[in-house]
């Protein structure tokens, strides 16, 4: 896996800085090839998680996550409203409450401050939408 130097001087990072990410006033985003781009880190991280933010505007923010199978995410929550869409793939989801079985296609939007904890029941690409109260 490459590195990229950026002109922030970050040689180590895996991808450019979100300053220069996240500056331009519009963004075509390619999921199937960001997908496959963080399933190719993600082989290196057994059982594990990885993540890129797509976008972070104001007070949204768009996540793209792989999930190997079996991995997890423990609880945690955001002060926003939360939307998971799971674009490949089968996880669960836990609130305090209920639990969710998510399959490819589905959407779960959760309340601000909901605590969530998430498991892929299969390898799993997620696409996470956060957008903070002000």
């Amino acid at each position: 896996m490459s590195t990229v130097s950026s002109s922030t001087g970050d040689s180590e990072r895996l991808r450019p800085h979100p300053t220069e990410r996240f500056s331009a006033p519009q963004q075509l985003i390619d999921l199937r090839a960001a997908a496959a781009d963080l399933a190719r880190e993600a082989a290196s991280a057994p059982h594990r998680h990885r993540q890129k933010t797509l976008i972070r505007y104001g007070h949204t923010t768009v996540a793209l996550f792989h999930f190997a199978q079996g991995a997890t995410m423990p609880e945690h929550l955001a002060h926003g409203t939360v939307s998971i869409h799971v674009l490949e793939g089968r996880m669960t989801i836990r609130t305090a409450d209920q639990q969710h079985t998510l399959a490819a296609g589905h959407i779960l939007v959760l309340a601000p401050d909901v605590k969530h904890d998430l498991h892929a029941d299969e390898e799993s690409h997620m696409l996470l939408t956060v957008h903070l109260e002000s």
